[in-house]
């Protein structure tokens, strides 16, 4: 079968995350395909996006070898992106299974079918959970990586994977370790669409605007006011670093792992604090179930991501909360299908 001209491949596309780099490399006029199992992704986010440029959406899991082999038999992909995972710490420390199946087995047949289609770019979503609990502050890429929870070292396990095979295979790649994503498209179009979300600043967007009730769900621990402390980037910039990272390789340069963040710490009662203000209201809150595997202060250092890719997080905390009032004010409960 003869492929079809060059396309750019997308795992995980139709999620929270992977949704807005399809957007972003079909603004740019790529010819883009999508695969998703639609486990925790949504077709109603890929139909409205075909609408938006070149778009091909294929339902199709990483854990089906063969399907991935037709796939790379039928197109001819300059690059991959890769964001298909789980990525739920709490589910992933009472079902550490699922997690090793689906991150690492799904990145390993990825990775052999990309060798044996000659398919030599890959753009990898990772996460500061490699690193487990901060030894010092910003964490660097130099950080010690110590998960501490099976999300964390499924994904450290995908990264070396990549690695070796950037070694022996001549895969060219990038590893984006993302601190804590968090917004919607400026306009609304897309968003996070999981109910309940699994992320602080789209719950407490929804406990303020009424959707669904508001509840505390992280651990005390030894910060100044006993709340995690994380580093929240938006999801927007989140994808215009996907896209200088297609630009970096693009250009032959050397393979590398970055840091995504802003380099600035929030506390949970911080961004509870940061919503209320911007809605000016008081947030009524219960105590939910606690999470486990969580650590107690994350933040980054993204200096090697903002020299070498030459990008910058543009958005502010309040930025996020606005695109997420307009997300989930023209769709409180999400996509349809």
């Amino acid at each position: 079968m003869e492929k079809t001209e060059q396309k750019i491949l997308i795992t995980g596309g139709a999620g929270y995350i992977g949704s807005h780099a399809v957007r972003l490399f079909l603004r740019q006029g790529y010819s883009v395909v999508v695969v998703d199992n639609l486990s925790h992704g949504w077709k109603e986010n890929m139909d409205i996006l075909s609408e938006h440029g070149d778009l091909t959406f294929v339902k199709l899991d990483l854990l089906d070898q063969d399907a991935l082999a037709a796939l790379f038999g039928k197109y001819q992909f300059s690059v991959v992106l890769h964001f298909a995972a789980l990525c739920s710490v709490n589910e992933s420390m009472q079902n550490p299974g699922l997690y090793f199946d689906n991150n690492v087995k799904g990145t390993m047949n990825l990775l052999r079918a990309m060798d044996i289609a000659g398919c030599k770019n890959l753009i990898f979503s990772s996460t500061c959970a490699v690193y487990g609990e901060s030894l010092y502050l910003p964490m660097d890429e130099e950080h010690p990586t110590a998960p501490g929870n099976p999300y964390g070292e499924s994904k450290l396990m995908a990264e070396q994977m990549i690695k070796w095979y950037g070694q022996l295979r001549g895969i060219n790649y990038t590893i984006l370790r993302y601190f804590n994503a968090c917004g919607a498209a400026s306009d609304g179009m897309i968003g996070d669409s999981k109910k309940p979300s699994l992320l602080l600043l789209q719950n407490a967007v929804r406990g303020a605007m009424g959707i669904e009730p508001f509840s505390l769900v992280c651990q005390k621990v030894d910060t100044p006011d006993g709340t995690p402390i994380r580093d929240y980037i938006d999801v927007e910039d989140l994808a215009d670093a996907h896209y200088a990272a297609f630009k970096y390789l693009a250009s032959g340069k050397e393979s590398k792992l970055f840091n995504l963040g802003t380099g600035q710490g929030w506390s949970v009662k911080e961004i509870i604090g940061a919503v209320e203000k911007y809605f000016n209201i008081t947030l009524d809150h219960k105590l939910g179930e606690t999470r486990a595997g969580e650590y107690a202060n994350v933040y980054a250092e993204a200096a090697t991501a903002i020299q070498a890719l030459d990008w910058h997080p543009k958005k502010t905390l309040d930025d996020s909360i606005a695109s997420l009032a307009k997300w989930y004010g023209q769709r409180p409960d999400g996509y349809k299908y």
